[in-house]
């Protein structure tokens, strides 16, 4: 095809009147209305397209994204290339909600959605926050390539593309809360007449969906056909935002100076490190570019910026290092979850600012001027990471369910502190599919366990019952570990029903959920001829111990309970286990009032606390 042909289609076409993009946008406004309007009757009453999962979640992703992107798009894309990248953003949404919603197939209940899974299957909200981020990349990049009318656009151009793209959306939805609350105050000012209707009349889907589409679209028009104003309120913007550079490095600065003497045990502790610090990277990056802005501004930029911002560069390898390492250990200990693995993109996003932004520092010649090849790289790799991890490429669930099950089969993972749960909930269909394997499996050391285990992971059918499943009597039998190994325990404390128990929450934990392995030592009082039961729970965060005696009726019951920290100390349970521990009278004598014996509580126990081990 000759190159005339070729320009003549990538040119833009001649603009359309203000007044006629505006009519366009309008109308594309009030059909995205009607239509989540449409998606949203037929979620609720459970109708067609809502009845097809496969369905109703690429419809509704489509219509939430595309009709926005052809908005923005208007005037700036010519014919072929405005509809070529429509078509490629419908079949990007499409695809990816398509996949988000067969993984989900035959699993439960997302964790996803909170807790509980909607009527009709909705896109997740992490594709939805992810989908976004996405779309408004990838968009900004369309536009700066269209405006110059090349594949790879030059820097400002980008730059130029992708603040103002985010101003627009941002004083758009401004506009659509203020158009609300305007609504709202005519409703309430109606409401004080005795006239409802018009309060009435916003609390209807019918007219707040498509109103609220309309509204966004007039915003998106406005905010378009006035380039200046949105360029001061960038250049504002950006201006502020970059003398905020200087706090954040001397405070991130000075905690990555502190680390060497406070050593990094406080750091591991908090067992959201990562999260932390991958936070504290994208601040210096969001800042660095406030100063840097489009690149050509060099000159302009106040001393003190500059040298910040050099800084800056330099400070983003060792948190990103940092906060790998963390990640790497979490990992190595507990293998690869769902949050691990979109901590590992991220950090694999942030490796590349790191290490580009380092040689952008180091280079003599203008100021940061590597920072915009790095800019322009980064951004594609964003859009595919994103691609591949909202899609079978890198889907996070598939991930961490093949490799949870390969730390059980490797014996890396111990059968009895295996997270069931987390197959069921949080796995997806992969996870689901891996239970029913355990279930079914015979062989090994440990396949009965598991069989148990993934049947009862298996009933359930909503996350909440992760935190109070209660064990049957079998479940006790295996949970229940009696010391000295060589007895038992009674078999009326075995089949007593403790589910009849009036206040459940405070029996230890073994006792309300199937997962937990309590530790039962015989307590032997010389004025009471009954032995006791001390029941003191395996898991040191969170475990209770408790003391149990019989009634004459022989029928036990909770007769008191331990410290909370009792069961964190080590010693104690060693000493419990070796039979080296005594009962002695109380410090305090009971207060006897009416015939009735009341107990003195001590304040501040010293005989709490956990003593060090003797040498």
């Amino acid at each position: 095809m000759p190159a005339s042909t070729l320009q003549a289609e990538n040119a833009l076409p001649p603009s359309p009147p203000g007044s006629q993009i505006a009519r366009i946008r309008l109308g594309i406004g009030l059909l995205q209305g009607g239509t989540l309007y449409f998606l949203y009757r037929a979620a609720k009453d459970l109708t067609w397209p809502a009845t097809d999962p496969l369905l109703f979640a690429p419809l509704l992703l489509v219509f939430i994204f595309v009709p926005v992107l052809l908005m923005s798009a208007l005037g700036h894309l010519a014919g072929k290339s405005l509809w070529r990248w429509m078509l490629l953003a419908t079949v990007i949404a499409a695809g990816l909600a398509f996949h988000d919603v067969w993984r989900n197939i035959g699993a439960p209940v997302s964790a996803d959605y909170g807790g509980a899974l909607p009527k009709a299957p909705y896109p997740s909200p992490l594709l939805s926050l992810f989908g976004a981020v996405g779309f408004y990349i990838a968009h900004s990049l369309v536009l700066a390539s269209a405006t110059e009318r090349r594949t790879i656009a030059s820097y400002p151009s980008y730059f130029d593309s992708a603040w103002k793209l985010l101003i627009q959306i941002q004083f758009s939805a401004l506009f659509v809360g203020a158009f609300w609350a305007v609504l709202g105050l005519g409703a309430a000012m109606f409401k004080l007449i005795q006239l409802s209707f018009f309060m009435d009349l916003l609390k209807e889907p019918w007219f707040a969906i498509p109103v609220t589409a309309f509204a966004f679209a007039c915003a998106l028009h406005l905010t378009d056909v006035r380039p200046a104003i949105v360029q001061g309120i960038r250049n504002l913007l950006l201006v502020l935002l970059s003398w905020i550079l200087p706090v954040a490095v001397l405070i991130i600065g000075a905690f990555l100076a502190s680390m060497p003497f406070t050593g990094m045990e406080h750091l591991w502790a908090t067992r959201h490190a990562s999260a932390l610090l991958l936070s504290a990277a994208a601040v210096l990056v969001i800042l660095i570019n406030t100063a840097f802005q489009n690149g050509a501004i060099a000159d302009e930029v106040a001393r003190v910026l500059r040298v910040s911002a050099r800084l800056a560069c330099g400070l983003l390898l060792p948190l990103v290092a940092i906060a790998t390492y963390a990640l790497g250990l979490r990992v190595g200990e507990y293998g690869w979850t769902t949050d691990r693995i979109i901590a590992a993109c991220c950090l694999a996003v942030a490796s590349c600012y790191a290490l580009g932004y380092a040689w952008a520092a180091s280079r003599r010649s203008g100021w940061l001027a590597p920072m915009a090849s790095v800019n322009i790289a980064t951004a594609f790799i964003i859009l595919a990471v994103l691609l591949a991890l909202f899609s079978p490429v890198l889907d996070p669930a598939r991930i961490s369910v093949a490799d949870q099950m390969a730390r059980l089969e490797n014996g890396q993972q111990r059968a009895d502190n295996f997270d069931f749960d987390y197959l069921r909930f949080e796995g997806k269909r992969y996870g689901s599919a891996a239970l029913e394997q355990l279930k079914s499996n015979t062989q090994g050391r440990d396949a009965a366990l598991l069989q148990i285990k993934a049947a009862q992971s298996l009933e359930k059918t909503s996350p909440r019952e992760r935190a109070d499943v209660r064990p049957t009597l079998a479940d006790l039998r295996t949970n229940l570990k009696f010391w000295p190994q060589d007895k038992q325990l009674p078999e009326s404390f075995l089949t007593q029903d403790w589910r009849k128990e009036t206040n459940p929450w405070r029996l230890p934990d073994c006792f309300r959920n199937r997962a937990t392995v309590c530790d039962v030592y015989a307590i032997q009082s010389d004025a009471e001829p009954k032995t006791s039961l001390l029941v003191v729970g395996q898991d040191r965060d969170r475990a209770q111990a408790a003391l149990f005696a019989q009634g004459p009726d022989t029928r036990w019951r909770l007769a008191a309970v331990l410290p909370p920290d009792f069961s964190k100390c080590a010693l104690f349970r060693d000493k419990l286990r070796a039979g080296e521990f005594s009962l002695v009278p109380p410090a305090l004598k009971d207060l006897e009032i009416a015939g009735r014996r009341i107990r003195f509580l001590p304040v501040d126990d010293p005989g709490a606390n956990c003593p060090r081990a003797k040498n």
